[in-house]
């Protein structure tokens, strides 16, 4: 079975932290499931806090109680073989860290709509729920679009990258031993930016459509052929946030997005996607697919 959470917050009711592209990231995420993976509608829980769905729902919007409660409808019942994704674009934050688990002593956040109010979810938490209890023969990817979003599940291991796309394994296992393992599964998140870095709301892909940066690279490195292994994806998602200042980048995207133009807004922070695991691996042999 192939299961997926999406989030996407625009926060529209807190002023001050409006973002743009959140949205269509959602809805874009689930087009691409649905189309390209084979995921079906019906094992697809949105949360989006479009002002539609809100009056429709509130079942529906991307609170901290309904975040928590759709990871955990996620790895629910999971049987070998099961496919899941768990997609986040929003506000992510750092705070510190309060028992020792982190290398650089910061834990990482997601902010749900309501964060003001009820809190952000840690990184502790997130592993805990969707990462430990999964079994062997299940995968998981992650896809968060946020800042300070480089080791937002907790995985032990990050694969540092260089321009080239020259690449070793970095241990981020705590020296406390706490565990940040699964119970059997695999688990593979790409991320906006590294824990230290910015991501930015502003790839326009029509003249009202605008997406993350990080979601239009991941989306765009499928579109042209690129998402063949983890390494290659990773490499060219690098590749298109580099070329987010260069006019000679913008082109169409005919076969994932009909005729919608690719028009890239200056971003005023660096970013470099980021790809972390429970595992260390190959990066340019091990095939990707979701």
């Amino acid at each position: 079975m192939k299961k997926a959470v999406i989030c996407g917050v625009s926060y529209q009711e807190i002023e001050g932290d409006e973002l743009d592209g959140c949205i269509n990231d959602a809805k874009c995420m689930k087009y691409l499931l649905t189309t390209k993976f084979n995921f079906k509608e019906s094992n697809i829980l949105m949360l989006t806090d479009e002002k539609n769905e809100a009056t429709i729902c509130s079942a529906k919007i991307p609170t901290k109680y309904n975040i928590r409660k759709a990871m955990h409808w996620l790895i629910e019942d999971c049987k070998p073989g099961d496919s899941l994704v768990f997609f986040f674009a929003g506000h992510g934050t750092q705070e510190e860290d309060l028992d020792g688990d982190e290398i650089d002593g910061k834990d990482e956040t997601i902010c749900p709509s309501d964060f003001r109010i009820h809190g952000k979810i840690v990184d502790d938490e997130i592993n805990r729920t969707i990462v430990r209890p999964l079994p062997s023969g299940v995968t998981l990817h992650a896809i968060v679009d946020s800042c300070h979003s480089g080791t937002v599940l907790d995985l032990p291991y990050l694969c540092r990258m260089n321009r080239h796309g020259n690449y070793e394994w970095e241990d981020h296992r705590p020296k406390t031993g706490v565990r940040k393992d699964t119970s059997g599964g695999q688990v593979f998140l790409f991320s906006g930016c590294d824990d230290h870095q910015n991501s930015s709301d502003g790839a326009e892909l029509a003249d009202d459509v605008i997406t993350g940066a990080m979601t239009y690279s991941f989306f765009k490195s499928i579109e042209i052929g690129y998402g063949s292994t983890y390494g290659c994806l990773l490499n060219s998602m690098r590749t298109v946030i580099k070329d987010i200042d260069n006019p000679k980048s913008a082109g169409h995207l005919p076969r994932l997005f009909g005729k919608l133009k690719q028009r890239l807004l200056r971003s005023k922070y660096k970013q470099e996607p980021q790809l972390t695991s429970n595992m260390m691996f190959n990066v340019y042999k091990k095939p990707f697919t979701l």
